[in-house]
């Protein structure tokens, strides 16, 4: 529960230090007062948002602080999922507002994000004002209501889980069906591309060889005729042939090797030489028979030429690049391929998705409509002892696609008197109409917060209304903690705590002060309500059984 807030330098509350009690507590005062200051800054230290003209004029900054005791085991474990302890089972939220707009949150004295203190402040405190109504007035809230109702919380995220699934793989299908569509003509193209470079079987630095080849055969007639002569030249019969000299020269120097041993190293040198002679003129008698003269090959290889020249004009500009297209577009198309494969399973993993997510919801159909019956009921029963006896409410649930919250709409229908047919509830509620409406949605749906805020629930309502929903809220606080802002003497009647909101100016500033009220003081606050500044005897007694009967709870 919420045991203290502290204030300071908002709007104009320049300091304010507020202990709560832990059942039901009221807040009253003059319209101007600050009464909704009080409530935004509550909210500020919920994480809500705020803006900077909510800083006290010439303050540098407005902070407001929450102290809160015997937070819940759900609280404790969302604290933990952050790495936020609470030693003594205690919990303090600090929120600092800078003149510039930029804020500050604080948990534990922990720096945390505006979005965790949001997070934890959800479980700590629920808030209902006088906008709240608009969730009876918008119908795609009314499902939210009938869930919490139902206690269909974890039913719903169940559904949601593969729901969403559903919407991930949907959205993964329609991705990768487009894309396939996209580039289903480029498969084509591809496949075009590796049949037409396939079947030329390219070897790497083919069109090299085949022009040096080329080169060699379009010279066939001129290299076999060198050929033959250089082979002529080096052996023959005749005397003047390279290996005939060099026998003779060779035979003149063995005849005088006896005079010197140099003699018989050019001697050997001879040999050797006419060895390698030898061996060169085979080489030449080898590639001299190797000429092809007959121009078959030179047919063979030009066509050849032809087609890599071809290949490379459309793949190219070098065989390598032609080759490499042909590997990448091996690739791109088994990526392709993959991609239908990757349809096919999509495909099917949707339609099991999708029966599940039908079959899912179905079930939390017929789990809130069997909800819905015991919610009209409920909700009856506080509404005829909020002064609202003849009114006949029904949560009515129609079945259509399938979205986030399953396959249901849910709209409530209410008739207000005896004879009425059934109508949209956002058409025919009046204000304090409203206001009971939601006190008895916040009675029959559970709530996990300790501490609820009701800030003027009572607009629109007066009499023996305003007495029931004292009642109502009086019994509220006994289960949890309540703060209520009001303007009505029996509301502020029934309270435990009594605290007063008071506006006070002097010649340059104006001030908010917020005190806790005795019993005489609470009899002149609440003549004040009922008869305004002139104040009666009258008035006075009139407050004094009143707040008899209002802390007895009007019994």
């Amino acid at each position: 529960m919420l045991k203290e807030l502290n204030i300071n330098n908002l709007a104009i509350i320049e300091q304010a230090n507020i202990s709560f009690g832990e059942h039901f507590n009221v807040f009253t005062g003059e319209t101007g007062a600050g009464k909704s200051i009080l409530i935004n800054g509550i909210n500020s230290v919920l994480g809500q948002r705020v803006t900077k003209d909510i800083v006290r004029t010439g303050c540098d900054k407005a902070e407001i602080n929450a102290l809160f005791t015997d937070i819940s085991p759900s609280v404790a474990d969302k604290l933990s999922e952050f790495g936020i302890s609470a030693e003594d089972n205690e919990l303090s939220l600090t929120r600092e507002i800078n003149a510039d707009g930029k804020s500050t949150a604080r948990i534990n004295g922990r720096a945390v994000t505006v979005s965790v203190m949001r997070e934890i402040g959800s479980l700590l405190v629920s808030i209902h004002g006088q906008h709240d109504n608009q969730i009876l007035l918008d119908t795609d809230r009314h499902i939210d209501v009938l869930d919490g109702f139902g206690g269909l919380t974890d039913d719903l995220a169940d559904y949601r889980r593969d729901f969403r699934a559903l919407q991930d793989v949907s959205r993964e299908l329609r991705r990768c069906t487009i894309e396939h569509n996209e580039l289903s003509k480029r498969s084509e193209e591809l496949r075009e591309m590796i049949e037409e470079i396939g079947a030329a079987e390219l070897r790497e630095n083919e069109d090299e060889e085949i022009d040096r080849e080329l080169d060699i055969l379009r010279n066939s007639e001129m290299i076999a005729d060198a050929l033959g002569t250089a082979l002529a030249c080096l052996s023959s019969d005749e005397e003047d042939a390279a290996d005939e000299l060099i026998r003779k020269a060779q035979n003149e120097v063995n005849s005088i090797t006896e005079y010197s041993p140099r003699y018989n190293t050019v001697s050997d040198r001879l040999d050797k030489l006419l060895i390698e002679l030898s061996d060169i003129a085979d080489e030449i008698s080898y590639l001299s028979e190797s000429v092809d003269l007959d121009g078959s090959r030179l047919r063979a290889l030009t066509e050849r030429q032809n087609v890599v020249e071809s290949l490379k004009h459309r793949y190219g500009p070098t065989l390598d690049n032609v080759l490499r297209a042909y590997e990448n577009a091996q690739n791109e198309l088994e990526a392709i391929d993959d991609t239908s494969e990757k349809i096919e399973e999509l495909t099917q993993h949707r339609a099991d998705l999708l029966h599940t997510v039908s079959v899912k919801a179905k079930e939390l159909s017929a789990k809130r409509s069997a909800a819905a019956e015991l919610f009209s009921e409920k909700v009856q029963n506080e509404l005829s002892f909020l002064n609202m006896p003849d009114v006949r409410i029904q949560a009515q649930i129609t079945q259509g696609k399938l979205t986030e919250h399953g396959m249901d709409t849910v709209e409530f229908l209410i008739a207000a008197n005896k004879g009425e047919s059934l109508r949209p509830l956002s058409k025919i509620a009046s204000g304090g109409e409203l206001s009971r409406i939601m006190l008895a949605l916040k009675n029959v749906v559970s709530d996990e917060a300790q501490t609820l805020v009701f800030d003027e629930i009572d607009t629109g309502v007066s009499g023996r209304a305003a007495q029931k929903i004292a009642i109502k809220l009086k019994e509220v606080a006994s289960q949890k903690q309540v703060l209520c802002v009001t303007h009505l003497p029996q509301i502020a009647a029934a309270a435990d705590t009594h605290m007063l909101i008071e506006k006070e100016s002097d010649d340059t500033r104006t001030y908010t002060k917020v005190y806790p009220l005795g019993i005489e003081e609470r009899k002149a606050e609440l003549a004040r309500i009922m008869v305004g500044e002139e104040i009666t005897e009258t008035a006075l007694k009139n407050a004094e059984e009143l707040l008899t009967f209002g802390t007895n709870g009007f019994v």
